[in-house]
């Protein structure tokens, strides 16, 4: 069996160690997360086999300093760039070139928008990133979800900083005896940067204007990163820069397409530090001087960094896994710390945002905190589902953000980021996430306004060229109700990724299947059965007699050249139609039907498994060896999401098989471990797998779901019985209504497939 090779490795270890005597542990959920997972190269056989381009062969994580789900996350900066799939930071790179306030989605191949960096030196004033760059050790390097602290060898300055929402603290200890700076640069690629130099208020100021990509790419998104930098210790000299020219003592700069940015020299102290809080706000430089005042209105950096502490410790603390060793616990803490960054919180302190996609025009939110960066294409799978378990109050907020969103727009988003529209990835799956937390009773009083913003995406046209365009509505929505799938003669060019038919078609057939859960609790019997009936296309583009689904044309013929397990497929997003077919979460019994029957279907899972086909790092066939349990071979689901946990998670940089995409790669982890996996959200039950951990217990609002797992171990991956409050539990579900209740799932294991246990299947 293939293990998991790291090259770039803090610690080796494998996940679970059959055997192992577990270590005991007084530390905090806190103190196991590493940030640095993720930061580097992956070298699993499937992220080798499967990646098209370096960004995929990356966790693309970054090493993001704050509080969960804040607006502005810190990070040391290896990589200047607001370039489109570059993280700020990668653990190859030898050095800093300053530390960001990022608004970079961790795991993504997105881009950082509206972020600003600042840098201190030593000795020569040199403005470039790349020639101002100190190396550093990574020995010396202390990142945690609260702080992070490095040496800087060139200047031989101590960095340390930490974060709030809206805002942060850096502190550097300098020890040479030459001249002291600090600057500090707007990231605009287009050179529009503003800066601005205060020296009666020890101040500099300024703003990065925010560019689309995707749908309107290079087009002004209609706001900022504003920023408000103060210092503690006075200007003896300053300047600023645009290009290459200094223009010491002036306090001014516009960009005019060139980089532009600030400085300051000081006088050292004797203790020779200097310290500054900065405050971020998307609507102006007054909001984020206002945000930092109401954050961190004195110079105490212990009490900021205790302060963010403690929001990482309330949050990690809702789940407590006991009886295992450190390393498994610092790759469950650090999964859960990766799916409390996003989607982030855009409000002001005070409740002031941008309305979405106004170009500028603000509102105010008064009752919830705005959100925005929501990667739905990936999140919906997991990360939102766990959210409605650990975070329900947020999750209503967030489902507030998306229907003002809609309000406001006049569509529901698809994969709204940067607070713009954008058609980046297929399928419409807001409505998931809407849907999904409406079943299972989250945020009953938005129910009707969600279902008409939903129903508009599934059944309205947009037929304004410009708006659709730009991103609002459904794409292909014509083709897809005219012919029950889109065919291959529509190439879907108003989109980012344009074609992939047939995974579009599948996505739709999903979305539509949990709007018609809503209209159905809604009573709405119509569009039931209109949805109902839509959420089996799927049907149409599945191919019987290879037993695979297939491009199609208008005409209802089946493309020519087919190979199934193509690395790509025009008509497939990211994949192959051997990692798609398997993507009808709503059906399974339907699609067992397609396949040809049980043991068709099971034969083909095992090729899927057994062949190498299967890819992990991407994110549509994350359900997949859940699958088993649904046809009554629960036993093989657990021996294949062991598989998956020890080969393609590690805890060194390179512990992540693909790009984590906002948490849905972590979100896939927490719950594996955990023992229960949410295969179709839209529908409140969640699916057994094998739990890690001897005793796990979510707290959920006061009341304690715990899960025990008696005798497990990397040998004992098999589930022998399960009680579910005093009661056997014959089959390998777990309802949602159950966990949020509190109560107690035991479950003992063994080193043998009980094939007995759970063979029922699972009805849909």
């Amino acid at each position: 069996m293939h293990r998991l090779v790291l090259t770039i490795t803090l610690l080796a270890v494998t996940l679970i160690s059959s055997g192992q005597v577990p270590t005991k542990s007084s530390k905090s959920p806190f103190e196991f997360v590493d940030p640095l997972i993720g930061t580097g190269i992956s070298t699993t056989e499937s992220a080798l086999r499967y990646s098209q381009d370096g960004s995929e062969l990356r966790g693309q994580t970054f090493p993001a300093v704050g509080v969960p789900h804040g607006m502005t996350s810190w990070t040391p900066q290896t990589q200047a760039t607001e370039t489109k799939c570059i993280s700020p930071y990668y653990y190859e790179d030898k050095k800093i070139q300053g530390f960001r306030a990022s608004h970079w989605l961790s795991g993504s191949c997105t881009q950082d928008y509206g972020s600003m960096t600042i840098m201190p030196l030593s000795g020569a004033l040199e403005l470039d990133a790349a020639q101002r760059a100190s190396h550093f050790d990574h020995k010396q390097e202390k990142a945690t979800p609260a702080s992070y602290a490095v040496f800087l060898d060139r200047s031989k300055i101590a960095v340390e900083l930490s974060g709030l929402s809206h805002s942060a603290m850096l502190q550097f200890s300098f020890s040479k005896e030459e001249d002291a700076y600090i600057i500090i640069e707007p990231n605009s690629d287009e050179g529009e940067g503003y800066v601005e130099v205060d020296p009666e208020k020890r101040e500099i100021r300024g703003y990065n204007p925010v560019h689309c990509i995707y749908q309107g790419l290079g087009k002004p998104a209609g706001f900022s990163g504003y920023f408000v930098a103060v210092f503690d210790s006075p200007f003896e000299t300053f300047g600023v820069w645009r290009g290459r020219k200094v223009l010491n003592q002036k306090n001014k700069q516009h960009g005019s397409g060139q980089a532009v940015g600030a400085f300051s020299r000081f006088v050292l102290n004797h203790s020779k530090v200097v310290r500054v809080r900065v405050g971020c706000s998307f609507t102006s430089i007054a909001e984020a001087r206002n945000n930092l005042q109401a954050e961190i209105p004195e110079w105490d950096m212990e009490a900021v960094k205790e302060r963010a502490r403690q929001c990482w410790e309330k949050e990690l603390g809702k789940v407590q896994v006991e009886g295992v060793d450190d390393e498994q616990k610092k790759l469950f803490y650090t999964a859960l710390y990766h799916t409390k960054l996003l989607p982030r919180v855009v409000s002001d302190v005070n409740g002031s945002y941008n309305a979405f996609a106004s170009q500028g025009q603000e509102r105010k939110a008064r009752d919830f905190e705005y959100y925005d960066d929501f990667s739905l294409w990936d999140t919906y799978r997991a990360v939102h589902p766990l959210l409605t378990i650990l975070a329900p109050e947020r999750t209503e907020d967030m489902m507030k953000s998306l229907l003002s969103k809609a309000k406001e727009g006049g569509w529901l988003p698809i994969f709204p980021c940067w607070n713009s529209y954008t058609a980046a990835m297929i399928g419409d799956h807001a409505v998931s996430m809407l849907g999904d937390a409406l079943i299972k009773g989250i945020g009953s009083s938005l129910a009707e306004e969600a279902y008409e913003a939903m129903r508009k995406n599934a059944f309205e046209i947009n037929r304004n060229v410009e708006e659709y365009r730009d991103g609002k509505g459904r794409r292909a929505l014509e083709s897809y109700l005219r012919y029950n799938y889109i065919p291959l003669e529509d190439s879907v060019p108003d989109a980012f990724h344009q074609q992939e038919q047939v995974s579009r078609t599948l996505e739709y057939a999903y979305d539509d299947y949990v709007l018609s859960r809503v209209a159905i609790m809604l009573n709405k019997k119509e569009d039931y059965k209109i949805l109902k009936k839509r959420s089996t296309n799927y049907t149409n583009v599945f191919d019987t007699n290879s037993g695979y689904v297939r491009g199609r044309h208008t005409s209802g013929q089946w493309i020519d050249s087919f190979d199934p397990h193509a690395l790509r497929c025009s008509y497939i997003t990211e994949g192959s139609p051997s990692q798609y077919s398997w993507y009808v979460p709503h059906d399974v019994p339907g699609l067992v039907t397609l396949m040809g029957g049980r043991t068709r279907f099971i034969s083909r899972l095992d090729t899927l498994f057994d062949y190498r086909y299967y890819w992990h790092g991407n994110e549509p066939g994350h359900q997949i060896p859940y699958l088993y349990a649904m046809v009554g071979l629960p036993w093989k689901t657990q021996a294949r999401v062991r598989q998956i946990l020890r080969e393609e998670y590690g805890p060194g940089p390179g512990g992540l098989s693909g790009n984590e995409d906002a948490g849905q790669m972590s979100a896939w982890l927490v719950f594996s471990m955990l023992g229960f996996y949410p295969v179709c959200p839209g529908s409140p039950e969640y699916i057994l797998g094998t739990p890690s951990f001897p005793k796990a217990s979510l707290n959920i609002n006061g009341k304690v779901f715990s899960i025990e797992a008696i005798g497990t171990s990397e040998e004992n991956r098999y589930i022998q019985s399960a009680v579910l409050n005093g009661k056997d539990l014959a089959e390998p579900v777990l309802k949602h209504k159950d966990i949020v209740a509190g109560g107690n799932l035991v479950i003992k294991m063994g080193p043998s497939e009980n094939r007995s246990w759970g063979t029922e299947g699972v009805p849909n």
